[in-house]
């Protein structure tokens, strides 16, 4: 039975190199160069703020910035979960962020894009619990939203990025 798995492995592998498959950030992977080279414009929100912190984690910190990205967020809510006393109880957390990269010394847009998504909160508890469970829900909706931004970043930066 260990001889099968083996070979399975062995195989995968062979089949992954043969299809083209290389890591994307491999040394000639490539989103290579993306680590630390793309400066996300200044937050003026608390979204702003989750929004570019996770940006930064998954991208790094921009060291000498070759792009500069820049968003525009855009959140809304709509009630979910109402009881027949017309008391809402759930809500939901919409999402949307259009994107572009460009070039910071030409200005040139290399990339753009748009991502949205969805996450909830709970209102069933007093005020303070709703407070912490909405802002949870705006956090954890930013960080879905950032990593969205990088993995389109990073598939499509064999494209654009040098």
């Amino acid at each position: 039975m260990l001889s099968y798995k083996r070979r399975t492995l062995v195989l995968s592998l062979l089949a992954l190199g043969a299809c083209g498959f290389q890591p994307a950030y491999g040394p000639t992977g490539p989103a290579a160069n993306l680590q630390g080279s793309i400066e996300v414009d200044a937050p003026n929100t608390r979204d702003g703020f989750n929004l570019v912190r996770r940006l930064e984690e998954r991208l790094g910190q921009p060291q000498a910035a070759v792009y500069a990205l820049s968003y525009t967020l855009t959140t809304s809510e709509d009630d979910i979960g109402i009881t027949p006393a017309q008391t809402i109880t759930r809500y939901n957390v919409l999402g949307a962020i259009d994107y572009s990269v460009r070039e910071v010394g030409t200005g040139t847009v290399v990339h753009s894009g748009q991502v949205d998504t969805f996450t909830s909160y709970s209102a069933t508890g007093n005020t303070v619990s709703t407070q912490t469970a909405k802002r949870a829900a705006y956090a954890r909706l930013m960080i879905i939203l950032a990593d969205q931004i990088t993995n389109r970043l990073i598939a499509t930066s064999g494209t654009w990025a040098k």
